[in-house]
């Protein structure tokens, strides 16, 4: 059977007779096939699949293989194939009608496994028998009807004349037919589900043959009567019924009378399937019982609009309105179509109906889904429906129209683009603006009244550009929202036309619904409703003419709406859009930031107890702050706009700041520094292109120049707040080392950029700010050099730039961090320490810290060799960094004693007093009036190991007066010489502890010691 109907798809009606004669079984509805793949919508039995629909519409043999024989067996007997149905019309009418009731009689039988073997073949049986002879009728009318020639007045054959009656015979038949079967929606209702045997054959009981059964008997009366009227080219009388019951029956009335009650039979099927869907699953509840009733409608849907053509009758959307109309009417009004239709929802029903049959549109002659098909509309009914469906007088609830306006939606999907439909809805919408659209009893996620920020604004406009929309929409979306997605979808398809009329219609109709009263009347929500409509015209048309609009509507704002972070929000992402679109920002960019200068100014100036107005301000500053960083992150490429954006409003806002606001500012400090190195690195890539041309030449010189104006635009308003910063403990001291290193990059990249204090050279003289220089914060300078460590090329950058004795001068910084790890705890009671663990008293971050550093450190060259010299084969693990320097001081002394050159002993010493520095510096607010055991305790034993380890160091007379200093500090404090005062327990205990390592080798100092 499939083999046949491929070939009936794609072959001609002589091509099919040369196959050969053999036997294809007519086509019949089925929903009994394997669809597990997904890809199948129609058995390859169907009328669509095998090619039986093709065939009706191009006038072709029905059959051609089929009934080729002198005689065919039908319901048994044994007929003449040419002349059965002139000379025993009525008999095998009256046959059919008695297998039809056979059928029906197998109904009340018991379905269960035992019996429905039986049962089906049966059923199966007088189905295919019955499917047979209609399309041996179909066959007969195309092959052996002879149409008679009335001028012809000679002696007729007694056959010719029955022949003459045949048609008006088949006109009263198939009525009669019709009334015997009566309508669908009648019919018992089935459970769809099928029994399946061992051998995996499906089974189905006698009421799924006789719905079946019943599908192709109303199909095939069409085909029947369509193939008359094409045969004879006139109407044809039925006599019978003319005679008897005065109807004015003809082969076209009984068409059309039965098109009209087989569409009322399927409305009614789907009335009773949408009576269970919940308005929220509409689009997602298919309206057909099985696959057969959706081929029904696919194969009405081709004959009606075929005929309408040929003005036969009305195109299929013609008889559809009509149907659903009477839905509406009252029972005083026009007759109703028999069976009676009638809906507790009609509105409802009807734009649920409409969608589900459009998409039926799709398919095409062969039952295939093509999406290039013209696929015919019906706006002119759905304008009506829209209307009816914002009809203030009978209430309107949100839930209901979410359902109708996703309909529309999906309506403006199938079909070309309809500015109607956008003017009726905006009338609503222009007059609700301010109303928030919620459901009460829908969860919090279904509310779209809470914007969180200017790029959670787009990503709305987005979605509702999106070709395809969820089918929670209605949950997820307010109406509105769906409004606008109807919008965005209209516009776009218009203009895809390359049409500009359908956009000046709607931007006429939408800008003339705002003037000054009615933006002196928008709530919040409404202002959110105008933003998002705006920002919506502006991603799919002319950006910079909406927000000029937009612009101009802002200052018709009630003074109250005037200073609401909404209004930063939506001028947010409006420069995100141009951004996006990669238009200058130029007029927003300036009033944006003029906005944000005075808002930090007066932030400036605000007092700390004020904290409602400093929030308040806090807001406004922290969406321009955060909408400027999408800015930036966003833009392929920078214009001269982009510098108006980092302004003197941050200068006045940085020492405005408390720690929370800081960390806040100082993120996007680090974002925009990042972007413009990435760009810039981008734009080096670009320049470095050999045959490049003048004009591209030209061009990247010019983003060059924008690129160093953004570049020091930052240095102005950010560096000199971080270079007062380097000892304040306000500023999150991991943020600033952050800030700092990437301020270094920059100056690495593009060092024509930084300020003139920092020249000639900016790098060297950076990382002498923040990492060598002995005033900074332990944990800033620690962060600060592993960023400048992990970098090769910074590294490289200052070799190349004379800076010879960078690494003596990174361990020194080192040193100097391990050293101070406890500076903290002294602002802490020493009790508070007497139970804790050392390392406990060191924060989590800075220890974490100090071990990145030590790792880092010990990948230096110079740090390598004084190791490899001192014959120390495993590095020290830098998870300690404590017991990494004892290894480090005693590696130098290992090294300094295997030298044997004077040159190069007097080169180590120098270079080991450079890692020392002011290490007594280091440890002096140990030894202060705020003791710290923690930190007394590393201060005598690190200074006693160093003692100890570099004895031959300290005896040379460069490094002796350090010895000595170290001694009077440590050893012969000026407490020690008070003798009617006692020493700290925590000083006592740590020289008690260290001692040893300071006496044992001091032999050669001896004899300074004795005489002091």
């Amino acid at each position: 059977m499939d083999n046949c109907s491929a070939a009936s798809t794609y072959l001609t009606d002589s091509l099919e007779l040369e196959l050969g004669t053999e036997w294809c079984k007519p086509p019949c509805f089925s929903c009994a096939f394997d669809n597990r793949g997904g890809g199948k919508h129609f058995s390859g039995e169907s009328y669509l699949a095998s090619g039986a629909l093709k065939r009706l519409i191009l006038n072709l043999d029905p059959l051609p293989t089929n009934f080729e024989e002198d005689t065919v067996e039908i319901f048994g007997i044994q007929w003449v194939t040419e002349t059965a149905l002139v000379n025993s019309s009525r008999v095998l009418f009256h046959l059919f009608r008695q297998q039809l009731y056979n059928l029906e009689t197998l109904l009340p039988a018991s379905c269960d496994f035992g019996k429905i073997s039986t049962l089906h073949c049966k059923a199966d049986n007088i189905r295919q028998q019955c499917v047979t002879f209609l399309h041996y009728v179909k066959v007969f009318i195309v092959r052996f009807l002879t149409v008679q020639n009335t001028e012809n007045h000679g002696p007729v054959h007694p056959y010719e004349v029955l022949e003459a009656q045949l048609p008006s015979l088949l006109v009263d038949e198939l009525h009669g037919l019709l009334l015997y079967i009566g309508h669908l929606s009648e019919l018992p209702s089935i459970n769809p589900g099928a029994f399946i045997s061992q051998n995996q054959i499906q089974l189905f009981p006698p009421s799924w043959h006789l719905l079946h059964l019943h599908l192709d008997i109303h199909w095939l009366v069409l085909e029947i009567l369509q193939m008359l009227g094409v045969k004879l080219k006139h109407v044809v009388y039925g006599h019978q019924f003319m005679n008897l019951a005065g109807d004015n029956l003809t082969n076209v009335s009984l068409f059309e009378e039965h098109c009209e009650n087989l569409l009322c039979d399927l409305i009614s099927l789907s009335l009773n399937r949408y009576d269970k869907v919940r308005a929220f699953e509409a689009l997602t509840s298919d309206h057909c019982p099985c696959p057969c009733i959706k081929e029904l409608w696919v194969l009405l849907i081709h004959l009606l609009d075929q005929r309408s053509k040929w003005s036969l009758s009305e195109p299929f959307w013609n008889w559809l309105n009509k149907l659903l109309k009477t839905l509406f009417e009252t029972s005083s009004e026009q007759r109703r179509p028999v069976p009676a239709i009638q809906s507790r929802d009609p509105l409802g029903f009807s734009w649920w109906i409409i969608t589900h049959v459009a998409s039926l549109y799709q398919f095409d002659r062969h039952g295939a889904p093509d999406e290039m098909r013209q696929m015919e509309s019906n706006w002119n009914f759905v304008e009506e429906l829209l209307k009816r469906s914002i009809n203030v007088q009978d209430g309107i609830l949100e839930e209901q129209l979410r359902m109708y306006l996703h309909c529309c939606l999906t309506l403006c999907d199938f079909w070309e683009p309809n500015i109607t439909i956008v003017t009726i809805l905006w009338e609503y919408y222009s007059k609700n603006l301010s109303s928030s659209f919620s459901i009460s009893w829908l969860p919090l996620k279904g509310l779209t009244n809470i914007i969180k920020s200017p790029l959670s604004m787009l990503e709305m406009v987005k979605t509702c550009c999106c070709d395809k929309q969820d089918y929670d929409l209605c949950k997820s979306r307010s109406s509105y929202t769906i409004f606008l997605c109807i919008l965005a979808k209209v516009v776009k398809k218009a203009m895809k036309n390359n049409s500009p009329h359908p956009w000046k219609q709607v931007k006429g109709r939408i800008y003339s619904k705002f003037h000054q009263k009615r933006m002196e009347e928008l709530t919040v929500v409404g202002l959110q409703n105008f933003f998002n409509l705006f920002l919506l015209l502006a991603a799919v048309a002319e950006v910079e003419d909406v927000a000029s609009r937009v612009l101009d509507l802002l200052n018709f704002l009630k003074p109250t709406l005037k200073t609401s972070p909404l209004i930063w929000k939506g001028q947010a992402a409006f420069l995100l859009m141009y951004t996006q679109k990669n238009v200058d920002i130029g007029v927003l960019a300036e009033k944006f930031s003029d906005a944000f200068q005075a808002k930090a100014r007066e932030f400036l100036v605000s007092k700390n107890d004020e904290m409602g107005q400093r929030q308040t301000l806090w807001t406004l500053l922290s969406i321009y702050i955060d909408g400027v960083q999408e800015v930036f992150e966003t833009s392929q490429c920078l214009h001269p706009s982009h510098e108006k954006l980092l302004n003197d409003g941050f200068s006045m806002l940085l020492p405005a700041c408390q720690e929370p606001e800081l960390r806040t500012v100082l993120h996007f400090l680090q974002a925009v520094l990042a972007r413009i190195r990435n760009m810039h690195q981008q734009l080096c890539q670009e320049l470095r292109k050999e045959n490049v041309d003048l004009v591209v030449q030209s061009s990247l010189s010019a983003r060059e120049r924008h690129l160093a104006a953004v570049a020091s635009a930052l240095w102005r308003h950010f560096f000199s707040f971080l270079k007062g910063q380097r000892m304040s403990q306000a500023v999150p001291s991991s943020q600033l080392a952050d800030a700092a290193a990437d301020f270094t990059l920059l100056a690495m990249d593009m060092p024509s950029t930084a300020p003139s204090d920092l020249q000639p050279q900016p790098v060297k003289a950076m990382i002498q700010l923040f990492g060598w220089d002995d005033i900074i914060c332990p944990l800033v300078a620690a962060k600060y050099l592993s960023h400048f460590l992990q970098n090769s090329m910074l590294c490289e950058a200052l070799s190349y730039s004379g800076c010879v004795s960078f690494q003596a001068l990174t361990i020194r910084s080192w040193i100097r961090c391990i050293l101070q790890m406890y500076i903290k705890s002294l602002s802490l009671p020493d009790d508070l320490l007497i139970d804790i663990n050392l390392e406990q008293a060191v924060e989590k971050e800075y220890m974490e810290q100090l071990s990145e550093l030590t790792r880092l450190l010990f990948k230096l060259s110079e740090v390598k060799n004084i190791f490899s010299e001192a014959q120390v084969e495993y590095l020290p693990t830098p998870e300690d960094p404590k017991r990494a320097l004892i290894q480090f001081l005693e590696a130098v002394g290992i090294t300094y004693r295997n030298l044997q050159k004077p040159s190069d002993k007097s080169a180590m010493v120098k270079k080991s007093l450079e890692y020392l520095g002011e290490i007594l510096k280091y440890i002096k607010p140990y030894l202060g009036k705020k003791i710290s055991s923690a930190g007394l305790q590393l201060t005598y034993r690190m200074m006693g190991i160093l003692v100890k380890s570099w004895a031959q160091i300290f005896a040379t007379s460069e490094a002796q007066k350090l010895l000595f200093r170290i001694i009077d500090c440590l050893l012969l404090p000026h407490s020690v010489l008070l003798q009617e005062k006692e020493l700290p327990a925590p000083l006592l205990t740590a020289i008690q502890k260290s001692l040893p390592l300071y006496l044992q080798h001091l032999k050669r100092s001896v004899g300074c010691l004795l005489a002091r």
